[in-house]
């Protein structure tokens, strides 16, 4: 057992944290006060070949294992939580699904394109009664002469602001639940689709979500894997993605111990430096610690899915403990900088914000934990 990167990753790792000190970290404090989709950094980011991290070589991607994906995702996420999750759903959730369960036709028409960046992609799986309970699908697609006509709403898409191709779930046989969702790959400029805007949200500003409202028609052409088959699709996709979130939360979550540690060498309370207190050390010594377990547990759910079809309990595992984990360092770094974290348009105010979501899209904590018990209740 080695638990240490190779020289590959680790040369992919200095080359991510370079791109993102230079041309996304500088950037983070705009994109959150202006909530606009960083469009300028995506193709700052495609031009490195980070938009096809995952996608294999013979589809114009960088063809990377899932490590070196997630402490690339990490580095980013450290810099700006929004372009991180932005690249999750669109590597994780679209772009690997295509290249797993596309036809040949579907990845010469989208799968290159996504890898050089030419397009965004965005995952349309929620709807106002389908989060959680992502199986129980409203949005209808109803059987032509030609194809489909989809027609529903779905909500939070991320990245649909600029996408320019998504794949959308449908049910296709009513009260079959899971059993009866297709999956189908939908330009975004098909006539019938109605893009409004998500009403401003807490953290991760800037991330293109956008309601969607279907009135479409779809040939068989786009139906993506077997017909009625999308729901196992769409889990599937899900576990790279909360490998994506877990390493996500590890990036905000080091980003948020850095500048307690930066406030805390300087900040003199009774004449010392407050790192010098127990008190302090005790709490930056407990994140520190429950995030380089999450960060194990990552590696673990990464590695995982580059050689097992299912990773379910993994990635739910690592989403799980690096979220909360976390969740608690940007508590911990706010209560140690106090008022000068506090404060509207710090840092830490900014990944205080963010970091809560990593427990919420892609799966709740709670989700994770129904997963988890699931899966260890089977095993043994």
């Amino acid at each position: 057992m080695v638990l240490e990167l190779t020289d590959a990753q680790s040369a992919f790792l200095a080359e991510v944290t370079a791109f993102a000190a230079a041309e996304v970290a500088p950037r983070a404090a705009a994109i959150d006060e202006t909530g606009e989709f960083p469009v300028g950094v995506m193709r700052a980011a495609a031009a490195h070949g980070l938009l096809g991290m995952t996608v294999p070589k013979a589809w114009g991607g960088l063809g990377l294992d899932y490590v070196s994906y997630g402490v690339a995702i990490e580095a980013i996420s450290r810099a700006s939580a929004t372009v991180g999750v932005s690249l999750v759903v669109h590597h994780s959730l679209v772009a690997d699904l295509l290249a797993h369960a596309g036809r040949a036709r579907q990845k010469d028409e989208w799968l290159r394109r996504l890898a050089s960046g030419e397009a965004l992609a965005a995952f349309a799986l929620s709807e106002p009664d389908a989060g959680t309970d992502a199986a129980n699908q409203q949005t209808r697609a109803e059987r032509t002469s030609h194809g489909y006509r989809i027609i529903g709403r779905k909500v939070w898409v991320a990245n649909a602001d600029a996408a320019s191709v998504a794949i959308v779930f449908a049910c296709t046989r009513p009260g079959l639940r899971g059993q009866g969702v297709t999956a189908f790959l939908v330009p975004m400029d098909t006539p019938g689709i109605t893009r409004t805007a998500r009403a401003d949200s807490l953290g991760v500003r800037g991330l293109g979500c956008m309601d969607l409202d279907f009135d479409i028609e779809v040939t068989d052409e786009q139906v993506l894997g077997s017909v009625d088959q999308g729901f196992r699709l769409a889990m599937w996709a899900l576990q790279g993605g909360r490998v994506g979130v877990a390493a996500q939360a590890l990036g905000i979550g080091e980003a948020a111990i850095a500048e307690a540690i930066a406030f805390a060498k300087v900040r003199q309370t009774f004449g010392q430096p407050i790192a010098k207190y127990e008190a302090v050390q005790w709490m930056l010594a407990d994140v520190a610690t429950e995030l380089e377990a999450a960060r194990m547990l990552m590696w673990k759910a990464a590695d995982a899915k580059d050689r097992q079809e299912r990773s379910r309990v993994e990635s739910s595992m690592a989403k799980l403990a690096a979220s909360e984990a976390a969740h608690r360092a940007s508590d911990k770094a706010m209560q140690i900088m106090a008022s000068a974290g506090y404060r509207r348009g710090s840092t830490i105010e900014r990944l205080f914000r963010d970091v809560r979501a990593t427990e919420i899209y892609q799966g709740t904590s709670e989700a994770q934990r129904m997963i988890i018990a699931q899966g260890i209740l089977a095993a043994r």
